[in-house]
């Protein structure tokens, strides 16, 4: 083996298996949380009503109905507010277009001022912001990454965002429903059906994150069950009141 080649393998061995998850999309959020919700609400929705001593058949209408009525509320939320940060980061990028337009050497210079601050020599900092500047659009990228920290070619995408959200709560909502429609009467298989999606959902959450996929299941699980729980009793206690 060559000199070049002794140096060349670990930077090849780096780069062959030094990869990032793309943390920047606009799918994950909105999906897991709509997920999540899904269960807890539509769980906590149909024990709080079964507390109250209605019948499975109301039971069953209520969870549909809190199917349907979440995962379009949780599509429009999230399309709205995605689609309100985008346009307000279309705004920035437009107001800084300009900037760059009308006064290109006061931006070159803020430039080279950025990475002067940052440690590099003066003169190279110049000359750097210079070459950068040469192309409009990747001087408006440069700037936008430093100033606004934002990445003009990967703004997440409102659509996605409300599909996203609208498909994983219908599905998270749907689990406890799902044994009153292959002909369950009682809550209990509901419930467990609910809690062990919720744990499911807590250990594939983990793989995109740093936690472990038990701690991540168990801590979606107690969260779960205790809104079920308190919903359960609080209907034990409206249906007595009322009754």
């Amino acid at each position: 083996m060559s000199v070049l080649d002794a140096v060349e393998a670990p930077h090849v061995a780096h780069r062959d298996n030094h990869t990032h998850r793309d943390v920047n999309g606009g799918w994950l959020r909105p999906a897991v949380f709509g997920a999540m919700d899904g269960l807890v609400s539509n769980v906590a929705l149909m024990t709080g009503v079964a507390g109250g001593s209605a019948s499975s058949q109301t039971v069953v209408i209520t969870g549909l109905a809190g199917l349907a009525a979440g995962a379009f509320s949780m599509a429009a939320g999230e399309y709205t507010s995605v689609a309100s940060q985008r346009e307000l980061v279309l705004a920035e990028l437009d107001i800084e277009r300009r900037e760059l337009r009308k006064h290109p050497a006061d931006e070159q210079e803020e430039l080279a001022a950025l990475y002067v601050s940052r440690g590099v020599e003066p003169e190279l900092a110049r000359e750097v912001a210079r070459q950068l500047s040469s192309d409009p659009e990747q001087a408006l990228e440069i700037h936008a990454r430093e100033e606004l920290g934002i990445d003009p070619s990967d703004l997440p995408s409102p659509m996605v965002a409300a599909v996203s959200s609208f498909g994983s709560f219908a599905l998270g909502a749907l689990l406890p429903v799902l044994p009153y429609l292959l002909g369950a009467t009682e809550l209990w298989p509901a419930v467990l059906l609910a809690l062990a999606g919720l744990f499911a959902c807590g250990a594939v959450v983990a793989r995109v994150t740093a936690r472990s996929w038990w701690y991540s299941g168990l801590r979606q699980l107690l969260l779960g069950g205790a809104a079920a729980g308190v919903t359960y009793l609080l209907g034990i206690a409206f249906g007595t009141a009322l009754g």
